[in-house]
């Protein structure tokens, strides 16, 4: 983010609307020395709650765009999103579900695509899953799933043959502190949609008579991997009496 580029734009949107900068201030609840600091680029003392409800003041939005290493930030955050689809397929399988990834829909005009969709059709349910490696937009996130989760019971039926009776929503995010601590944030904005913890939402996709679904916290293998390097706890074994370190019976 170029922060003289991001005050000029502020200067810019508030003379267009013919504003002084203590009408932005009051607008947003601000001293007026915010509203300078922000025009002259000296964005690194404001926090990023401020310079949001700033540009909100300004009827504009800020949206922070991270680089690295040219464009390869799409194809990082790319790969943690498929590994994220491929974890949650994994635990899914082996308990009764049939996982099928990228289901991709367009029913009058509504076109939009399923991360994973996990179906078992014995019992007639369907499981609708959100991957997700950050949450942003809450509104939009809300808005989708509803509109996938009207549209769901005739897309499985126009793919698979059959209605499902029972459709639930599951939002799958990576397990992060700071994925973790935004939820907590925005938790009862979300309770409606997902209702269930992750413990409840492993219980029901173990068992759907049991459990609720909701939110599910869930690690690769490779974010395991590297928690384990990163100092995870290490558990000693002490040697057995009678016995030296290497597990043998001490030599008479």
């Amino acid at each position: 983010m170029d922060d003289i580029r991001v005050g000029q734009v502020a200067r810019a949107l508030r003379r267009r609307q013919g504003l002084r900068q203590s009408d932005v201030a009051r607008r947003a609840g601000v001293a007026q020395s915010t509203v300078s600091r922000l025009e002259r680029g000296h964005l690194d003392r404001l926090s990023m709650s401020t310079l949001r409800t700033v540009f909100a003041a300004l009827d504009a939005r800020l949206e922070l765009g991270p680089r690295w290493r040219g464009g390869e930030v799409d194809r990082l955050v790319d790969a943690t999103h498929s590994a994220l689809v491929d974890a949650a397929a994994a635990y899914v399988g082996p308990r009764g579900w049939q996982p099928v990834p990228e289901v991709t829909y367009s029913v009058f005009g509504e076109r939009g695509s399923i991360d994973l969709l996990a179906l078992r059709q014995a019992d007639s349910i369907v499981a609708m899953m959100e991957i997700k490696t950050s949450i942003t937009s809450t509104e939009e996130l809300l808005r989708r799933t509803d509109a996938k989760a009207r549209l769901l019971p005739g897309i499985v039926l126009e793919r698979f043959g059959w209605r499902p009776a029972t459709v639930a929503s599951i939002l799958v995010v990576e397990d992060s502190t700071t994925n973790r601590r935004r939820l907590r944030s925005i938790g009862p904005l979300l309770a409606a949609r997902f209702p269930g913890s992750t413990v409840d939402t492993k219980r029901w996709l173990r068992s759907p008579a049991t459990g609720t679904p909701g939110v599910w916290f869930l690690a690769t293998m490779h974010e395991r991997d590297a928690r384990s390097q990163m100092g995870g706890r290490e558990r000693v074994h002490r040697p057995v009496e009678g016995l030296d370190p290497a597990g043998e019976p001490p030599r008479a």
